[in-house]
């Protein structure tokens, strides 16, 4: 555990505390290596899933957070800023044209270094629990590195922290790790240029399957930001 702050929280302030009232469980932890670097790609159901799959894992984990979680103001926001700060996770602007790069280059940079990144390739959270279309960014990540990608199902997280809610719930967590996918050898097999642009979007896509079959989850070949547009706008969701 490089970064004490992250410990802390993890051991002593806020991990305890969790464990006894969502009684978080994990199956498949050896699927995530106990050593050198790799992907952790997980669906998204809560904000708190970035606190229940750290809670769980051996190994830190740092994740990209969007950009506002650093710049808030008032208390709540000087919270935000102190906690992800000090956790070490990297601000995402996602709004921003060049969101890609920046994303690979903070992925790489923890890559190097041999540790765990975290990544949400829906890019936000599901609008009712179901599996979206992913964003190609964790693939061309793992294109370009070499990395195993390990996806992450995370169950109940919606139910313990529905979206519009601060404080937890007492409903249970299970996290379901899948086996490490090799990239390269991945897009190989489907006669795949690595470098070309077919490859990430295939990764992705078996990537975000996997996810709905571990998950038990539908699958919705669209963005979860396209839908929640919609629902902003009066339509209904889509179907699976």
């Amino acid at each position: 555990m490089n970064n004490k702050w992250y410990w802390f929280f993890k051991s002593i302030l806020i991990g305890p505390a969790l464990r006894v009232y969502n009684r978080p469980e994990i199956e498949g932890l050896e699927n995530i290596p106990t050593q050198g670097p790799a992907i952790l790609a997980s669906n998204h159901q809560a904000v708190m899933d970035s606190f229940y799959l750290p809670l769980l894992c051996p190994r830190q984990i740092t994740f990209p957070a969007k950009q506002e979680y650093f710049t808030g103001t008032g208390l709540t926001g000087a919270i935000q800023r102190f906690f992800v700060t000090s956790v070490g996770q990297i601000p995402l602007d996602r709004t921003s044209g060049d969101a890609g790069q920046v994303l690979m280059n903070a992925g790489t940079g923890v890559l190097d270094k041999g540790d765990l990144f975290g990544i949400y390739p829906e890019g936000t959270r599901s609008p009712d629990g179901r599996i979206y279309r992913g964003r190609t960014g964790m693939a061309r990540l793992a294109l370009k590195t070499g990395v195993p990608v390990v996806p992450v199902a995370m169950i109940g997280s919606r139910d313990a922290n529905p979206i519009g809610t601060v404080v937890p719930r007492p409903a249970k967590v299970r996290i379901r790790i899948g086996e490490a996918i090799d990239p390269l050898a991945f897009v190989k097999e489907k006669g795949l240029d690595p470098e070309g642009r077919e490859a990430p979007r295939a990764l992705t896509d078996y990537v975000m399957h996997e996810l709905a079959r571990l998950t038990g989850q539908d699958y919705v070949d669209l963005y979860a930001s396209d839908v929640k547009k919609a629902l902003e706008a009066g339509e209904g969701l889509p179907e699976a």
